[in-house]
């Protein structure tokens, strides 16, 4: 009885003051905290894609000042009509030296679509390098928050793991006693290893997530990462016609779509100009020795591209062209349609979650705590069995869990709306944990 009597008022009072963590105040920042706003400025300023696309993007606006510039000129300098085998440049019709210059000039308008084109290119890259940041984003908000479910999940298993030890010695001390039944002190020791296991998969994966959030961040993969924030949360997303509008204006993806639109158009504009001819102009100037002395002569050509097989070449380039315009637009139709499906399902999770969070708060939690009181009073009283106790407050820290769970996958979906509209959602009504 020595055991029992010591156990046992450590179990009653477990019962009575436990409320995990989770649910004093989910997410409260503190001084050691990691905040989401500090992940997302590191991916943004530091992670190695996004600094590789920009590198990229610079390196089409190197080729944009070159689309729009003429051909070199070629330069030719030899001699003329000298006599063979003994290359005699007394000849009367020789000429040494003899010096020609040839500019191409492309058909008017080639050069200004060829540089449009390239421009475009230039932007698209830019565009993309802004889709990619929200992308990784996304995915750096969605670790974030996997985090915090799974640092506020341990905590609640870690908690239920010392609620299990205490049963165990009052189950022990009980048994020893002969008050209890072995198969109580059986079943402790199974929920005591499985909880400790439990436990030890959570760091686990803990370990793994926070070396991917790392690598987002351009940091070392054992880098410490603090225990995740979770902020202020607005009460509710913008409803979708607000979200679709805004995405229409800046989502990157969409923006970049109608920019391949534009060059397509660019392209086919090109394509048609092929079929008329580049002129190529030139002057020569050469010279030679006579008895009264060095005779100079000057030269003028004109010449220009002759499109014998126009219907083999540019009929089959304006072709094509016209086939990647239809191209590009049925693809920006598709992304548009893609966004409003994102902003939809997105909108769909976050209202799943908003109205689960209220339920397990307001609804489901003080009913499963009132049950704990409840079977903590009919214990006193010899009305049920101590696993019919330990059950409910079992029940408590689960439902803790998944309350975790849930905000952290309605922040997930607020991230992925952001995303998919391409502009950060502020709010300024109560958060979600404030409103009632």
């Amino acid at each position: 009885m020595t055991g029992l009597t010591r156990a046992w008022p450590v179990v009653l009072a477990t019962f009575v003051v436990v409320t995990p963590a989770a649910a004093q105040g989910p997410g409260e920042p503190g001084a050691d905290s990691l905040r989401l706003a500090e992940v997302l400025a590191r991916v943004s300023e530091g992670n190695p894609r996004i600094q590789a696309m920009r590198a990229g993007a610079e390196a089409a606006a190197f080729r944009r000042p070159e689309a729009g510039t003429l051909p070199d000129p070629m330069m030719q300098i030899g001699i003329m009509n000298v006599g063979l085998p003994e290359l005699n440049a007394d000849m009367p019709s020789s000429m040494a030296p003899s010096v020609q210059l040839m500019q191409m000039l492309p058909f008017p308008g080639k050069l200004g679509l060829k540089a449009e084109i390239a421009e475009l290119d230039e932007a698209m890259a830019r565009t993309a390098v802004d889709e990619m940041a929200w992308d990784l984003r996304a995915m750096a908000a969605e670790m974030f928050y996997g985090l915090y479910a799974l640092d506020g999940r341990t905590r609640v298993m870690e908690e239920t793991l010392d609620l299990l030890t205490d049963f165990r010695q009052v189950a022990n001390a009980m048994y020893v006693s002969g008050m209890g039944r072995q198969s109580d002190v059986l079943r402790a020791d199974v929920e005591v290893a499985r909880m400790d296991g439990e436990i030890r998969s959570m760091r686990a994966m803990r370990t793994g997530m926070a070396a991917r959030l790392n690598a987002l961040m351009d940091l070392p993969a054992d880098a410490p990462v603090a225990p995740p924030a979770l902020g202020r949360l607005p009460q509710a997303p913008p409803p979708g016609d607000s979200l679709v509008a805004w995405a229409d204006a800046s989502r990157p993806l969409l923006a970049q779509g109608r920019q391949a639109v534009d060059q397509a158009r660019s392209r086919v504009a090109l394509a048609r100009r092929e079929l008329w001819p580049d002129l190529t102009v030139g002057v020569a100037y050469g010279q030679r020795g006579s008895e009264m002395g060095t005779e100079r002569m000057g030269s003028a050509m004109v010449g220009f591209s002759l499109p014998v097989w126009a219907s083999r070449r540019q009929h089959a380039m304006r072709d094509e062209a016209v086939a990647m315009e239809r191209m590009a637009a049925s693809s920006l139709g598709d992304r548009e349609a893609s966004v409003r499906a994102e902003i939809q399902a997105y909108l769909a999770e976050a209202d799943r979650t908003r109205g689960l969070v209220a339920l397990y708060r307001d609804e489901i939690l003080p009913q499963a705590r009132a049950t704990v009181s409840s079977a903590l009073s009919s214990y006193r009283v010899g009305a049920v069995d101590f696993m019919t106790l330990v059950d409910a407050q079992m029940g408590v820290n689960r439902y803790e869990m998944e309350l975790v769970q849930l905000l952290a996958d309605y922040g997930t979906a607020l991230a992925a709306l952001e995303s998919a509209v391409g502009r950060p959602l502020s709010f300024d009504e109560p958060s979600l944990l404030e409103a009632r």
